[in-house]
């Protein structure tokens, strides 16, 4: 058996599958390398839970009861913990409102054992570093981002982001006016080797655009860059 990696000192993790073989199957992944891990079969038993008990949640999306993005929005409500979706490779609609309702990231099945490891310690070693991360503010207009109470304003108007939009935002405003790549923001973001498919990121932007443009669908702030990527404009 491995020791837990990066820092994840016996990280807790959630399990929700309701196909007993895959579910015994990433339990026994994840056990293997050093975490703890609980398994739930079914959507209501998962939206119940003590969310804020776990370090991250692997969250399927097609359960009995409750709806596995319902069981999304839910743990939005009332926790940070980050969220991976596990989703069928042709379920790009359940991707996206995954992603809009808050998960963190996904990976799609089938999928390779290190495949899912590799995505499950990047989002722990981002908890951590989020959790690290020195205390200040950035500005940029009338943009505030606080990074230790990691929370937004607009005009002074609070935002709620979940953990990855806010992470996009202030890797954003570290540089304002600086134009950066979709490859550099899914990296800076999981920091793993296994970064997922670029619409991953332009669903993180399309969602915080919603909540920090005055009109979404005429970006004045978080502006598309042809060619490039996207960019947080400097006043």
């Amino acid at each position: 058996m491995h020791g837990p990696h990066d820092g994840a000192a016996a990280a807790r993790i959630l399990v929700v599958e309701d196909e007993v073989a895959i579910a015994d199957a990433i339990r026994f992944g994840l056990v293997n390398e050093g975490y703890r891990v609980e398994v739930l079969h079914d959507g209501q038993a998962a939206a119940d839970a003590e969310h804020d008990a776990f370090d991250l949640v692997l969250l399927d999306l097609n359960l009995p009861r409750v709806p596995g993005y319902e069981v999304c929005r839910r743990i939005r409500e009332r926790s940070i913990v980050p969220i991976i979706m596990l989703t069928a490779r042709t379920g790009e609609a359940d991707r996206v409102l995954g992603l809009e309702l808050g998960a963190d990231d996904y990976v799609a099945k089938p999928f390779s054992m290190p495949e899912l490891v590799g995505r499950v310690r990047a989002n722990l070693r981002r908890r951590d570093l989020d959790r690290g991360e020195a205390g200040a503010e950035r500005r940029v207009g009338e943009l505030r981002l606080d990074l230790v109470e990691r929370q937004v304003t607009v005009a002074g108007r609070t935002v709620d982001l979940t953990p990855s939009e806010f992470r996009l935002l202030a890797f954003l405003a570290e540089q304002p006016g600086r134009a950066v790549s979709r490859r550099e923001i899914l990296e800076r973001i999981w920091r793993s080797g296994y970064v997922a498919d670029e619409r991953l990121c332009d669903t993180h932007v399309k969602n915080v655009r919603r909540k920090i443009e005055d009109d979404p669908s005429r970006p004045e702030r978080l502006v598309t860059v042809r060619g490039v990527g996207y960019m947080l404009r400097s006043p």
